[in-house]
């Protein structure tokens, strides 16, 4: 898991750059030879993207080095956390639904991934397998039990 997120961070990180080093300043120059820049909507689109695209790889940047910071092997290896694969059981309306577990940042809906940072995320945190866990939603409380776990050390065979 902690591998894809790197090598989608990476082939983000070159696409922006290569748009930041290649294609902005070809669209810049264009534009510039286009006349008066104080009322030329090309130059500052340019400029516009070319700041967003410095500030989205400087975030890229960021998250790689806090991704490069994660020791699977501290990670406890019989909790809900990062990376978990987590079945769960929603008790009031006896439904099943198993996801993993991720950062915002790096969240696939489609690919059955919650964020860490959603309710069911932060309330699920350090849950063991049985265990019940009450989540305010914001349709309002619902409790949860878990019926399966596999942690990220678990998946990666280090348990």
């Amino acid at each position: 898991m902690l591998d894809e997120i790197k090598e989608r961070l990476e082939t983000e990180i070159e696409t922006l750059t290569h748009e930041l080093n290649v294609e902005l300043p070809e669209r810049i120059a264009t534009a510039v030879e286009l006349g008066d820049l104080r009322e030329n909507a090309e130059y500052k689109s340019a400029l516009e993207r070319q700041q967003f695209i410095q500030a989205r790889i400087g975030h890229l940047a960021k998250r790689m080095s806090e991704l490069s910071k994660i020791d699977v092997k501290a990670m406890p290896a019989d909790r809900v956390g990062f990376g978990s694969k987590v079945t769960i059981l929603d008790t009031e309306l006896d439904e099943e639904m198993t996801f993993t577990l991720v950062a915002g940042d790096f969240m696939d809906l489609d690919a059955g991934q919650v964020s860490m940072a959603s309710p069911i995320g932060s309330g699920l945190l350090g849950a063991k397998e049985g265990s019940e866990v009450t989540v305010q939603l914001p349709r309002g409380e619902r409790t949860f039990r878990v019926k399966g776990l596999v942690t990220l050390p678990q998946q990666l065979g280090l348990t």
